[in-house]
């Protein structure tokens, strides 16, 4: 099995190389900034030059008295005869992105990507300290050479890592997401320039995020890819047992979270039906009677193939939080709210009711009662919670349903990172669940003997005549 075949059995692009590739493209934000940072604080700066009467005429060009009316330029007035000095720092940071680019690339295929990507990010950022607190012109440019010479290094190699730690067919869309990180990066720069006037200040803050993204980036893995090339088979399968390892751990805390979620808003939709307006008696018998319409919508849209378990689950939870956000925009007492918190009883119902059946379908048989034992176990989390939930209306009276919001609609959206089981052979063991080809496997696998038999038919047929 080469690597490619690996990474689709562990998962091209599981919850390990999101984790990965995401704090990759949180870097794009800071190299972009690191990029802009002479466009704001090199810019040349609205002035007016006035002479002093009492000065005499000889000496009159020695006593100019020079008004900035900008925050963000430099103190070495370089105007004037002077100005090209800007763009000479800024050619000095692009010229530092030729000679990394020239050097970073082949240093990366010789002793490996998380190498050299980690000590060009360190340098960076010392570099960059170095650009915000520069005694004069020579060191800030020197320190923009260098800020530079990091810049293209790590820019190569990190666009690089973004697709070496995913499968290929994912390459198209990691690719893409970096270049749309870095103009997301300059939009950033340019907000945090507009608030941060000071240019030093504004040079130190721009770099200080190069500190958090180092920090996570220690934890990458070397790619294995490069491992695998390298000839050093082990590294690079116990790296894939990681991104098979974290894609196990996150089926079972997603199935966990959404369990949770629809157990709290249910429960707390339900115990907070004597708050609304009316009878009590007659609000605790609606939100029973609320459900009853919720199951055959479920039977109807879980065996549809456009909506299947996942979508349906999702979209139901996703619908009991926007109609819980939407009664803290309606004045609290009115027809309206409790239309709407009945509304979220039922679609919640309905979510609470797909949950059982796929959390089922989800679990390999190996594990599928020691799961659902967990899973009922953050149900129970869920509704020891959810008496809380309508008492917290005496901290504001749109508490509670912002609570019932925020979870339906996080845990529809979590819902959606995992595999869809509807038609699908169930799994009998945890690395069947964690591999994204399984499917297609056992498919293959069908379609391969169906044309075997085909073709033994047809020759034994042959033979006969």
């Amino acid at each position: 099995m080469d690597l490619e075949e690996a990474l689709q059995v562990v998962g091209e692009f599981g919850p390990y190389q999101k984790r990965a590739v995401a704090i990759l493209l949180l870097t794009q934000v800071y190299m972009a900034c690191q990029s802009m940072l002479i466009v704001l604080i090199g810019s040349t700066p609205h002035y007016r030059i006035e002479q002093q009467d009492v000065v005499p005429s000889s000496q009159q060009d020695k006593h100019l008295i020079w008004f900035f009316t900008s925050l963000c330029v430099p103190q070495w007035f370089l105007i004037k005869q002077q100005a090209y000095k800007v763009s000479l720092a800024g050619s000095l940071f692009f010229a530092g992105l030729l000679v990394g680019n020239i050097v970073f690339g082949p240093l990366s295929d010789r002793i490996g990507r998380r190498p050299v990507y980690l000590t060009g990010l360190f340098f960076e950022v010392i570099f960059g300290y170095v650009t915000a607190f520069a005694p004069s012109y020579e060191v800030f440019a020197v320190s923009r050479l260098l800020v530079g010479l990091m810049n293209g290094g790590i820019g190569l190699v990190c666009f690089v890592l973004t697709q070496e730690y995913v499968g290929k067919s994912y390459w198209a869309m990691t690719g893409t997401l970096t270049s749309m990180t870095f103009a997301i990066g300059i939009a950033l720069f340019g907000a945090l320039g507009y608030f941060i006037q000071p240019w030093r200040s504004l040079a130190a803050a721009a770099n200080s995020s190069g500190v958090l993204f180092f920090l996570l980036s220690v934890t990458l893995p070397e790619s294995p890819r490069w491992l695998y090339c390298q000839g050093q088979t082990q590294q690079a399968e116990e790296v894939l047992k990681k991104i098979s390892a974290q894609t196990k751990n996150h089926c079972v805390c997603v199935c966990v979270f959404y369990r949770y979620a629809c157990s709290l808003v249910y429960y707390g939709l339900t115990l907070g039906a004597s708050e609304m307006s009316g009878s009590r008696y007659m609000n605790v018998a609606m939100y029973g009677l609320v459900e009853l319409p919720a199951y055959p919508l479920c039977i109807y849209f879980i065996n549809k193939h456009w909506a299947g378990r996942r979508k349906s689950m999702a979209s139901f939870l996703c619908l009991a939080g926007s109609a819980c956000l939407c009664t803290m925009f309606i004045p609290e007492n009115t027809v309206s709210v409790s239309s709407l918190a009945l509304l979220g009883k039922l679609m919640v119902s309905a979510a609470f009711n797909i949950v059982y059946i796929y959390t089922s379908e989800l679990y390999p048989t190996v594990i599928r009662n020691a799961g659902l034992g967990v899973c009922s176990m953050s149900c129970r989390v869920g509704g020891i919670l959810a008496p809380f939930v309508p008492s917290m209306r005496a901290l504001h009276t749109s508490m509670p349903f912002t609570v019932f919001c925020l979870s339906g609609l996080s845990a529809g959206c979590v819902g959606l990172l995992l595999p869809e089981t509807l038609d699908k052979p169930s799994a009998e063991t945890l690395e069947e669940l964690s591999s994204p080809t399984h499917n297609r496997v056992l498919e293959s696998k069908v379609r391969e003997h169906c044309a075997d038999t085909e073709a033994t038919v047809i020759t034994q047929h042959l033979a006969f005549k």
